[in-house]
């Protein structure tokens, strides 16, 4: 579990019942929180492949890492450098499945399901699967740590891309997935691709369900669970027309948002609504760091580079 050698790290808690399938979970860590990884890694199936792709944190959290891993019995892959949140998931996907896993559940390093959780999730799936087939991908409710404030589901509702906040009932069908708490079989990554390398960060996972609905998978989410999840460098609470949660980005996180967001809308299998309601969502977000952030010329740098990118050439596909 050396640096420089590809890993992952498999965990299971003593008191989780076993997953009815071979589950591997695939957590992507840079520099993390190591209580709150140490609690994602034990309150995993205890039967479950559990993978870490750690994406060029320093030795020192290395060193952690490795403590950790070997403490719940997990293995880990050390990439040389930060390759980005979609090529550390591809590479931990890949791993899973030379594992012989037949189900994979994608997690940040700061997202948290409780004890149970995540069997209950695994359920659902097949419930879900018996319906409508194998090419379905399910994900839980996620909830911010810093507000209590549920993310919700994307749905498209007529010519309005909406989020929808049912805290109980049957699945309800989405239109895109966030990316940590994605659980979906073998065959989605086989068949209809993994995340886009090229997109390093941010709409990683728009990209990604975009592209697999359009195949013809169907992604549900499940409102009966939830995970924990933290957004972001850190989170403000604003209410219009209800409480809402806007995540605080850096430069450089906004580079990559811009740039992607710009790439989707040149793509044919991105939803024309969700183009349409992408540009004010810009516009607003440019406004906000534009007036309120303390380093806004370079945030605003930022932003405008991403759309320069996204437009002339989007992220490199590999």
């Amino acid at each position: 579990m050396g640096a420089g050698t590809p890993s992952h790290a498999f965990a299971s808690s003593e008191c989780e019942p076993a997953v009815s399938r071979r589950l591997a979970t695939v957590t992507v860590t840079f520099e993390p929180d190591l209580d709150v990884l140490a609690r994602q890694l034990n309150h995993l199936p205890r039967d479950a492949h559990r993978i870490v792709v750690d994406n060029g944190s320093s030795h020192s959290r290395r060193q952690a890492i490795d403590a950790l891993a070997a403490a719940v019995g997990a293995d880990v892959i050390y990439n040389g450098s930060n390759l980005g949140l979609a090529r550390a998931l591809n590479v931990g996907i890949v791993h899973a499945l030379g594992r012989g896993a037949e189900v994979v559940l994608l997690l940040d390093q700061d997202t948290e399901a409780s004890a149970g959780e995540v069997q209950r999730l695994v359920e659902a799936r097949e419930r879900l699967v018996m319906q409508l087939g194998e090419l379905t991908c399910v994900g839980p409710r996620l909830i911010d740590d810093a507000t209590g404030l549920d993310h919700g589901f994307h749905q498209i509702r007529g010519l309005r891309w909406s989020r929808v906040h049912p805290v109980a009932g049957p699945p309800v069908p989405c239109s895109s997935l966030n990316g940590s708490g994605t659980l979906a079989s073998a065959r989605m990554f086989t068949e209809l691709g993994g995340p886009e390398d090229g997109f390093f960060i941010d709409h990683v996972d728009t990209e990604w369900s975009f592209r697999v609905r359009a195949k013809g998978a169907a992604l549900y989410g499940v409102p009966e669970i939830s995970f924990v999840h933290r957004m972001g460098e850190k989170t403000w609470r604003f209410w219009w027309f209800g409480w809402r949660i806007w995540p605080y980005r850096g430069p450089s996180r906004h580079y990559y948002l811009f740039r992607n967001a710009t790439a989707l809308v040149r793509r044919s299998y991105v939803p024309r609504v969700w183009k349409i309601w992408l540009v004010p969502k810009l516009v607003l977000t440019a406004v906000v760091h534009g007036i309120f952030d303390a380093v806004r010329w370079p945030q605003l740098a930022a932003m405008a580079r991403g759309i320069r990118d996204g437009w002339s050439r989007g992220p490199e596909r590999k």
